[in-house]
């Protein structure tokens, strides 16, 4: 699943796209640009197509990634903390309220709508709300998760 606001590169997958980085993340492993770059493109498909959601599945494919970046490289990928913000329903991270303003968009994000989100659509959002980080795709995620502000 590819969202359209990664249409400029989903196609040749140039850059890590989202479902990837929610797996990398649920599976605890920090993966380079640089390291995706090697992945053939066969492999960059697979880490696009395979399951993640069981134990297992993580499992095998933090497996799997690891040993293809040591065989490329002869280094393993950073191990990444595991941490699944995106699925507390008990507020909306502060970091996404205040994108809203500095991406100079009215209204915000009710508790109600971010609950009505998939887990893969809030990460999506707290990625790309990050500090530091160019968020230039926030408004576009907003627009095509049906989110224009509350």
């Amino acid at each position: 699943m590819f969202f359209r606001f990664e249409a400029d590169f989903v196609e040749s997958l140039r850059c890590i796209p989202m479902v990837v980085r929610y797996k990398l993340d649920v599976c605890g492993v920090k993966l380079k640009l640089t390291h995706w770059h090697r992945l053939s493109e066969a492999q960059r498909q697979e880490l696009v197509s395979a399951p993640s959601e069981t134990t297992a599945e993580r499992e095998d494919y933090r497996r799997r990634l690891r040993d293809w970046i040591w065989e490329l490289t002869g280094e393993y990928p950073k191990d990444l903390t595991v941490s699944a913000d995106w699925l507390d329903e008990t507020q909306v991270p502060t970091q996404i309220l205040e994108e809203f303003p500095r991406q100079g968009l009215a209204g915000t994000l009710s508790l109600e709508r971010w609950r009505s989100l998939k887990p893969l659509e809030r990460f999506v959002l707290l990625k790309l709300s990050q500090p530091g980080h160019e968020n230039r795709n926030f408004p576009a995620a907003l627009a095509e998760f049906g989110l224009n502000g509350d």
